[in-house]
């Protein structure tokens, strides 16, 4: 890592620290007029899941082919657009790169946006892409802005009272590479940690975080809440926490104690999966996370997230042998991704669930951000000719055309929308797509208004930035 980069890192947790340390101390959120009184759009999705391709998922390389170059020595690198030949779909009119031809058998059943783009923040770094992908917001910031999945727990509430509104499964929080920039988008915010994630890391485990602690029965564990509660109401702690903070504190406890007490925790369990179902889904973690996302939206689940994890230089974060990175991915995301749309179309679920895939950017072999722009490349890769197979793929940070994927929640069936240049620069050409507009489309499937706001600090603070965002409504059938 450059000196530079680690700059840019230290200032963004400074920003992010600061932000965290205001929502401890913040006296609550208050919803305005326009959250209560603003009519609402009609709700065509109940559920949504995020599947997140975490690390900067190549629009080239995934669902927006370009001309195919196979590796060459000498090849000039102006010339590589795309790093796997293209395929077709169940689609006419809608192609996708080799390796995702489990995927390909269901674009029938969703839309396909090819034109989203992503500011370039000043500077081009997966946290602050992955912080502004995820809550809307860019540090800094006076307070901690709540994530996509947070707005959905506060403003709709459970869908099952006993089953967590906002689930993130398949990322690890500590013991990986810029835990604390993962941790600030990872969170409610301002709302409380009622309204928060229940983190599952290695979905496989997910069924210890419904027993008791060892040694501990339910029984030990309803008391040990009332004992927390009388704590707080005898000595509360004012200086490190507001009261509103205890209060959803202590209304988290409730909820988990409920969730360890009632039947929907079986979903956790993925032993309980027939062995012919978990094995169409069993590539690794990401494919046991999308089995589990199946099953916890079977059993009311408001949100839930699963990613390929990001963890610097891993996985999507593609800076050296980026084919053979993409390829191996590809093998761990084609089945499960498909296996999710259909199990979720084959129980009536889907036409109710809005299944998004998506990443913080895009990539490009010779373009960080944009043309003109004046971020730091950071790519190792050459920039005149291939010499070895390991340069071979899409470093660079792209911004200027991204594909997101969406499925079910009253979205067109086989639809295409947007489009980027066929030559390089690969800038989306045809209804641009910005973050904001995206969770706007997001919010509405989910019947938010975009509008919607909450007052922190005695100011409006909303779902999307200042209430601006639009939705995409050609998309929606």
């Amino acid at each position: 890592m450059t000196i530079q980069e680690q700059r840019a890192r230290r200032e963004f947790l400074k920003q992010l620290s600061s932000a965290s340390a205001a929502a401890l101390t913040c006296g609550g959120t208050r919803a305005l007029g326009n959250t209560q009184d603003m009519a609402q759009p009609t709700a065509k999705a109940d559920s949504c899941i995020l599947i997140w391709m975490a690390g900067g998922m190549a629009a080239p390389d995934t669902f927006d082919p370009k001309a195919y170059s196979p590796f060459e020595k000498g090849l000039d690198v102006q010339n590589i657009l795309s790093t796997f030949p293209s395929i077709d779909t169940s689609v006419d009119n809608i192609k996708i790169t080799q390796g995702l031809e489990n995927v390909a058998q269901i674009m029938d059943r969703g839309t396909l946006i090819r034109s989203a783009v992503q500011p370039d923040l000043g500077s081009i770094l997966h946290s602050r892409h992955q912080y502004h992908w995820h809550t809307g917001y860019v540090p800094p910031l006076t307070v901690a802005a709540p994530h996509l999945g947070a707005w959905m727990a506060k403003v709709l509430g459970p869908k099952n009272p006993v089953v967590p509104p906002f689930i993130n499964i398949g990322q690890r929080l500590e013991g990986v590479g810029e835990k604390e920039e993962l941790k600030a988008f990872t969170t409610a915010g301002f709302f409380g940690s009622e309204f928060g994630p229940m983190n599952l890391p290695f979905p496989q485990d997910a069924v210890r975080s419904v027993q008791p602690p060892k040694g501990m029965e339910p029984g030990r564990f309803g008391n040990r809440y009332r004992q927390y509660r009388k704590l707080i109401d005898q000595n509360p702690n004012r200086e490190l926490m507001s009261d509103f903070q205890q209060e959803s504190m202590l209304r988290s406890m409730e909820a988990a104690h409920r969730l360890l007490q009632s039947k929907e925790k079986h979903a956790f369990d993925l032993t309980r999966e027939p062995k012919e179902s978990f094995e169409r889904y069993d590539t690794g973690r990401f494919g046991r996370g999308c089995l589990l996302a199946r099953r916890l939206v079977e059993e009311g689940a408001r949100f839930v997230e699963v990613t390929t994890e990001y963890i610097p230089f891993v996985h999507w974060d593609t800076h050296e042998n980026g084919h053979s990175t993409v390829a191996r991915v590809k093998q761990e995301i084609d089945r499960p991704i498909a296996q999710l749309i259909l199990d979720l179309e084959a129980r009536g679920l889907l036409d109710r669930t809005l299944v998004v895939i998506a990443s913080e950017f895009s990539r490009d072999m010779m373009i960080e951000g944009v043309p003109g722009s004046t971020a730091r490349d950071q790519s190792r890769a050459p920039s005149k000719t291939l010499e070895e197979p390991k340069h071979y793929g899409l470093h660079r940070h792209f911004t200027g055309g991204t594909s997101v994927a969406m499925f079910g929640g009253g979205t067109k069936k086989g639809f295409l929308y947007g489009k980027t240049a066929d030559e390089r620069p690969l800038l989306a050409v045809e209804n641009p797509v910005s973050v904001m507009d995206l969770h706007a489309t997001i919010f509405t499937a989910m019947g938010i208004s975009p509008q919607t706001a909450f007052e922190v600090e005695k100011r409006p603070f909303y779902a999307t930035r200042d209430g601006h965002g639009k939705p995409v409504l050609d998309i929606f059938a």
